[in-house]
């Protein structure tokens, strides 16, 4: 450039001051960020509050939340608790002197499960049964008495009375072991078959007794009583047998009444009005 225009653009610049270039954000753009950096404060200081306000609700402390106490022993759960999922814990149990409940809408379930994760025992208790699944079901006092066991192969009560309140009794559609079957106080004891035959037998003899009542024994067709070695006693002060047959009169017109108990060949029983001699041969004709 020559000499004479460079002095003539530097006294120009003189004359006119020095030139400023301003650097920033203006206009609306100023104003917009200002908004947004507004619109975050707030959004800070809402959040915040909700914060505070859910710590407060929620009861956060440092021991927990809510119901919820974290102890040396492990959780601890004030009033009632809802739990969504499975639950796995070692040990659940009451405050002391306090119930502890389960509820459900529908059923409870309790797995037992081996290191396979195979269900072994399950309880569960439903609206319409509670159902026990095991190969062994037992009942046990505070001693450890057996009071009840069940398996696939027996039933074994082991109180020492078995008390049946039911109106109409206990069946039994196959045979029945028991050392003593009896009645309570002032109560009446009946074994009774309606369809089929009553049965009882025993090695070494069967004993009834009725200490202060009366004892019936009632069939349709046959009571038999039968000793294959031994002999059948009917001890009492009277023994009655009022249906017997009797009979034909050996005299016309003979009101005697006195008789004769006869037995027939097959067993049978009939009377006959006694006389001087047996007069069982004259009225055979019953056993026929």
């Amino acid at each position: 450039m020559p000499q004479e225009q460079y002095t003539h653009r530097s006294a120009m610049q003189t004359s006119e001051g020095p030139q400023v270039y301003k650097v920033g954000i203006y206009g609306w753009r100023k104003r917009c960020l200002y908004f947004f950096v507004l619109l975050l404060m707030i959004l800070i200081l809402v959040n915040l509050a909700m914060t505070i306000w859910i710590l407060k609700v929620m009861n956060f402390t440092i021991d927990g939340m809510g119901n919820l106490r974290i102890t040396d022993k492990g959780l601890k759960l004030e009033g009632d608790s809802e739990f969504l999922k499975p639950l796995y814990a070692k040990e659940i149990r009451s405050r002391p002197g306090n119930p502890l409940y389960f509820q459900s809408a529908r059923n409870v379930t309790v797995n037992i499960l081996n290191e396979k994760t195979k269900v072994l025992t399950r309880l569960v208790t439903g609206p319409q049964a509670v159902e026990a699944h095991s190969q062994k079901f037992e009942v046990k006092t505070l001693s450890g008495k057996l009071l009840f066991s069940a398996d696939d192969n027996e039933v074994v009560v082991g109180a020492e009375r078995l008390r049946v309140l039911g109106a109409e009794g206990t069946v039994f559609p196959k045979s029945i072991e028991t050392p003593n079957v009896r009645a309570d106080p002032f109560k009446e004891l009946r074994l009774e078959s309606p369809t089929r035959a009553l049965v009882m037998e025993a090695p070494k003899g069967i004993e009834i007794n009725a200490e202060a009542g009366s004892l019936k024994a009632t069939c349709r067709t046959e009571l038999r009583l039968e000793s294959k070695d031994g002999e059948i006693t009917l001890n009492s002060a009277k023994i009655k047998l009022p249906n017997l047959p009797q009979g034909s009169s050996s005299s016309a017109g003979s009101r005697q009444k006195i008789y004769e108990l006869c037995v027939c060949p097959n067993g049978r029983l009939f009377l006959s009005q006694a006389g001087s001699s047996s007069t069982c041969q004259i009225n055979t004709s019953v056993c026929l």
